[in-house]
């Protein structure tokens, strides 16, 4: 049965630990697919599609080159060199026999082979999950927004643990379960992000640690993307691929385990809705559930609509206290003026993305060099950017908008990023196409798309500034409704002594 939400606001440092660990290794893991991809490769996924035919006899070294491609057609009777190469490949055109010795090296050496129409296939299916990764948010946000994070959260973990599966399962016979790489990436992008959006929620549980915690979760989904190269170091010290597939697949069945037992069916209120302290304090007392019931609710509505209905006298009594108050504000007891809230909310998200898009800047700038260190930085830069957009596009929605359209907004922005995720298929295909494996044009574009980043900070300035001066002529005419009412004030003393 699932847990009241006093008790998961008494577990909620346990489950905000949990989350964290589960983004980590659950969220957005296709972050890696360049790891990810190697295992695959070397699994024999989509081999079956690579086909070279060798028309010149096959030396040594044509073997040892061969190790870089795919197959083979026989014209000739077999012999035991050619039949050994044949148990390792898939098929080879010769008109010479080769020598045993070539052939034991390259069996030795690589047992499946790869080429471009292999790599195509296998970023399609990259494409497709991360569209999903992003596209699915919007849904997600309307649904959480109705039925909460628990249902989603198991949803999410038991599609993440099915794609796991299917990838292990797939692994036994790739030449035939190859096709199960498009369904099981699909499951596992919608599965990460599921887990990702529903630990978003968590913060609203730790009052003026929100921030904070919301950015663990964000930099845990960010950082997500060092799962599969993790996993690749595993891989190489020789664990089998099919062991690595079902161990994460029991792991996800834990996270379902976890939030069955810990997330309670009603979503978590923001601080500024419910108290958790409070209500944990009145557990022991009979009337806790007049203090948040539905009777309470409807008595300050009933109070609000008493004082609109007298906001005229109000307004007179307010006047009356202003004029009494006065002389001792003059004297000095006035307090200094707050900060408007919205406009310090833009400010905060102006600098957010200004920063966010300095990085992102830069991390094109390194794309362009080709030196491995750098391209670690680049790495490193990319992780940094993914975690900090949302939160700034977090920051921009609180400051804009009311709080109860978040989950959609969010969902709208994944979407339209899930869009432009699609044409990653298209590029790929263009630079080994027409560029011939060179990204660099293809860089170059992407780092003078990326600067027109700065044109969203530059209106939030605009923005601000028209906000500045509109707060600056109603105070002004504030004053000036202030200093007349005085005056009217005055004058209505002086008739009234003269007619006396």
């Amino acid at each position: 049965m699932a847990p009241s939400l006093s008790t998961a606001y008494r577990r909620r440092w346990w489950m905000a630990g949990s989350a964290v660990v589960e983004n980590l290794l659950f969220s957005a893991v296709l972050l890696g697919w360049g790891s990810l991809l190697i295992m695959l490769k070397n699994e024999g996924f989509y081999s079956h599609l690579c086909q070279v035919c060798l028309y010149e006899p096959l030396s040594l070294s044509a073997v040892l080159m061969y190790w870089s491609v795919q197959s083979v057609c026989l014209y000739e009777p077999l012999s035991l060199s050619a039949v050994l190469m044949y148990w390792s490949v898939q098929s080879v055109c010769l008109y010479e026999p080769l020598s045993l010795s070539a052939v034991l090296m390259y069996w030795s050496v690589h047992t499946w082979l790869s080429c471009v129409e292999q790599e195509e296939m296998l970023n399609l299916g990259f494409t497709i999950g991360s569209f999903l990764l992003s596209a699915a948010t919007l849904p997600l946000g309307i649904l959480m927004d109705k039925y909460g994070p628990r249902p989603l959260r198991l949803l999410g973990s038991a599609c993440f643990a099915f794609s796991c599966a299917m990838i292990a399962v797939s692994a036994y016979d790739p030449k035939i379960l190859s096709a199960l790489i498009f369904l099981a990436l699909s499951f596992n992008g919608f599965g990460g992000i599921c887990l990702t959006f529903t630990s978003l929620t968590l913060p609203n549980m730790f009052g003026n640690l929100r921030s904070t915690v919301m950015s663990l979760m964000i930099g845990s989904y960010a950082s997500s993307a060092v799962t599969f190269p993790g996993v690749k170091l595993v891989y190489d010290a020789g664990v089998p691929f099919t062991i690595i597939m079902w161990v994460w697949a029991g792991l996800a069945c834990l996270v379902f385990l976890n939030c069955f037992l810990n997330w309670p069916v009603e979503s978590f209120p923001a601080p500024e809705e419910i108290s958790y302290t409070k209500k944990i304090k009145l557990s022991g007392l009979a009337l806790d559930h007049k203090v948040t019931g539905d009777r309470f609710y409807s008595h300050v509505t009933t109070v609000g609509q008493r004082l609109s209905q007298k906001h005229r006298d109000v307004d007179c009594s307010a006047e009356s206290i202003d004029h009494r108050t006065e002389p001792q504000s003059e004297g000095g007891m006035s307090k200094p003026p707050r900060r408007d809230s919205k406009i310090q909310k833009l400010t905060n998200a102006m600098r957010a993305f200004i920063f966010t898009n300095i990085l992102l800047v830069l991390f094109g700038v390194t794309c362009l060099i080709d030196n491995l260190p750098v391209q670690i930085v680049s790495f490193i830069l990319h992780t940094m950017v993914r975690g900090f957009i949302h939160s700034c596009c977090g920051g921009l929605y609180a400051a804009v908008y009311p709080s109860n359209h978040f989950g959609t907004l969010t969902g709208l922005q994944s979407l339209i990023s899930a869009v432009f995720a699609l044409l990653q298929q298209l590029l790929f295909i263009a630079m080994v196409g027409p560029l011939h494996g060179n990204p660099y044009w293809i860089n170059l574009g992407l780092l003078i798309f990326s600067l027109t980043g700065f044109l969203l900070p530059g209106y939030l300035y605009y923005h601000r500034r028209n906000l500045i001066r509109e707060k600056a002529e109603q105070e002004r005419g504030a004053a000036g409704l202030s200093e007349s009412s005085s005056l009217k004030h005055h004058s209505n003393g002086q008739i009234a002594t003269g007619d006396a």
